[in-house]
């Protein structure tokens, strides 16, 4: 069997995505590779085939239970022979486990990097033939990234205690160039094969949104897609839990994850999610990496993440089947705030005071482009790529900022306003002030401590009493961005730069972008990768297609998509074939799912059939 059979049989697919047939044939040479790809840009493939071509076993090293246990699943049911070893199974599984790899009866065989260091675990290895070892989440070996674990660096100690070093490959979806040499340079990488793809994703549609009512807003986009799966990420615990009990109150089927929550609890809600039962998942970020479900047709951000890695690796959750999916961000001047909050405490104790002081700084860095994202008026799509040094065309006609116009809007009334309140809080109290409390100046709020200060007597009190807090602090806001205000690093203070002495005393005019046109729902048919798809090819066959497929996977007890994805439903549907060589043509079915599934879904297109024909 060649790379392509072992595609087709195993997978379904009969040609490789960008980027995936060079890493594959590097890693069959025997050569290191490292891979950046977007997710659902098809990384796991990259190792899997080899994995299926090279004798021996070969050994995946993943962060997450729940990484593990989806990849082994869908491997399972394509007819691979693939395990894992992680906490959530058993002493006797444990043991049943490596009995049988020690046997020989696994192709591969996926690890947390916690287990490389066990004696037993290294034992093993050293009995078996390891022709290759696969790092998924590379980026969390690199203090810089933004999601390091310690425990990544113990694979360069593991790879040296092996016999005979194997070819080692790295991926990942989000990594800047710095980590991206990081990775290399830890994994000890010896003259990888070295392959960007690109960042871009065309079927996800970005947008950012500004809600005075958040729950309303986000209520009206989940009616809007009702029965579709999707994940609202929130900042804190806290508010994961108001805003799923917000949710179930309105009726939507929705459950929550968090680290607060049991490790029971957490597996239960996650299987509620994977196997559609509850429709929307409200989580922190502790949920999500390396989650393999497929059919995610929206990402809805309730809070800004911290930096573009970290919201790009979230928002690329959705449509990792290639189908049309929404990346919406909710956006005030307050989640910079809340984002600051949760940078300060969530330092990494075990670095060194210097470089955690450096992490630090670089996580302002992360924090202030995402900031950046969410104010800019321009592409979003094209922010993200430049971000991630990827070369783009012209804007992309296809995000949020694209669809809607932009009208520029004279505020150097306001901008006079604030820029002289800072200057005169400084004139009185003898020393700079933060953004609350001038905000708290300008609306006229009496409280203690403007009463304490005196600020009550400044002439610019109550300029901007009629303004609602909101719209005042977003044009503080583009001050900052603009380059007429600074933060302070130190004091988080806001202190005038040079440029503020034009609009104050030179007559120069300030004009700011504000969306005109209201914001549109998503048209029936959109821009991907190949062109142009629709929601459907044929609506009621679709359907039915679909329906079958529940009722397959709550009789094995699996995800929905574990059986066919979304995107092989529709190729099914608009194929419409009345052979077993004629199902195999649709893209996604392999020789074991046909085996196992296609006289069932034959069946019922041929009953559809009969009702048009």
């Amino acid at each position: 069997m060649d790379k392509y059979e072992a595609l087709k049989h195993y997978f379904g697919h009969t040609s490789f995505r960008q980027g995936q047939e060079a890493l594959i044939d590097a890693l069959l040479s025997g050569r290191d590779a490292l891979g950046v790809m977007p997710t659902g840009g098809g990384k796991s493939l990259c190792y899997q085939i080899p994995a299926l071509l090279l004798p021996g076993m070969t050994v995946v090293i993943s962060p997450l239970i729940s990484l593990m246990q989806d990849q082994v699943s869908a491997l399972k049911k394509a007819g691979v022979r693939a395990a894992y070893l992680n906490s959530a199974l058993t002493p006797d599984q444990i043991g049943r486990v490596y009995t049988l790899a020690a046997a020989g009866a696994y192709q591969l065989l996926y690890v947390a990097p916690e287990r490389l260091g066990t004696w037993e675990f290294q034992k093993l290895c050293r009995t078996l033939a390891i022709p290759l070892v696969a790092v998924d989440e590379a980026h969390c070996i690199s203090q810089w990234g933004q999601d390091f674990r310690p425990s990544y660096l113990q694979i360069s100690d593991f790879l040296a205690s092996l016999p005979r070093r194997p070819a080692v490959a790295a991926f990942t979806a989000t990594a800047t160039a710095e980590v991206q040499q990081d990775i290399i340079r830890l994994l000890a990488l010896e003259d990888p094969f070295y392959t960007v793809t690109g960042f871009d994703r065309p079927n996800l549609f970005f947008d950012v949104q500004t809600p005075k009512r958040r729950n309303e807003t986000l209520l009206a986009l989940l009616e809007d897609r009702r029965g579709k799966s999707g994940i609202v990420y929130c900042a804190t615990r806290a508010k994961v839990e108001r805003v799923c009990q917000f949710l179930c109150d309105a009726g939507i089927a929705a459950t929550r994850y968090h680290a607060g929550l049991s490790e029971s609890e957490r597996k239960a809600n996650q299987d509620d999610f994977q196997f559609d039962r509850c429709t929307v998942m409200v989580a922190t970020n502790a949920f999500g990496m390396g989650i393999d479900k497929s059919n995610v047709s929206f990402v809805i951000h309730y809070n800004m993440p911290k930096s573009l890695e970290a919201y790009y690796q979230e928002a690329g959750r959705a449509g990792r089947d290639g189908e049309p999916a929404d990346c919406i961000l909710f956006f005030s001047g307050g989640d910079v705030s809340t984002a600051k909050i949760l940078l300060e405490s969530g330092g990494n104790p075990n670095l060194p005071e210097a470089v955690l002081a450096q992490v630090h700084q670089q996580d302002l860095a992360r924090l202030e482009a995402m900031t950046g994202y969410c104010r800019t008026s321009g592409c979003l799509r094209n922010y993200i790529l430049d971000y991630f040094g990827q070369t783009h065309g012209d804007a992309c006609g296809h995000c949020g900022n694209c669809r809607n116009t932009f009208i520029q809007v004279d505020i150097t009334t306001e901008a006079q306003m604030i820029l002289s309140c800072v200057i005169r809080v400084r004139e009185k109290l003898g020393y700079y002030v933060g953004k609350s409390l001038i905000l708290q100046v300008l609306r006229g709020s009496m409280t203690k401590r403007v009463e304490e200060l005196g600020l009550e007597r400044l002439s610019t009190y109550g300029l901007m009493r009629k303004i609602k807090e909101p719209q005042a602090r977003l044009w503080i806001d583009y001050l900052v961005q603009e380059g007429y205000l600074r933060v302070n690093p130190l004091h988080a203070t806001l202190e005038p730069t040079q440029a503020a002495g034009a609009v104050l005393f030179r007559g120069q005019q300030l004009t700011m972008p504000v969306r005109s046109a209201p914001e549109t729902p998503r048209e029936k048919v959109r821009t991907a990768p190949d062109g142009p798809v629709s929601e459907a090819p044929d609506g009621e066959l679709f359907a039915a297609l679909k329906a079958l497929r529940f009722r397959l996977a709550r009789d094995e007890n699996v995800p929905a998509y574990i059986v066919f994805s979304n995107a092989t439903l529709r190729d099914m549907a608009e194929k419409a074939p009345r052979t077993m060589a004629d199902l195999l043509e649709v893209s996604g079915v392999g020789s074991r799912k046909a085996a196992r599934y296609g006289a069932a879904f034959l069946e019922e297109i041929a009953r559809h059939r009969g009702k048009t024909e």
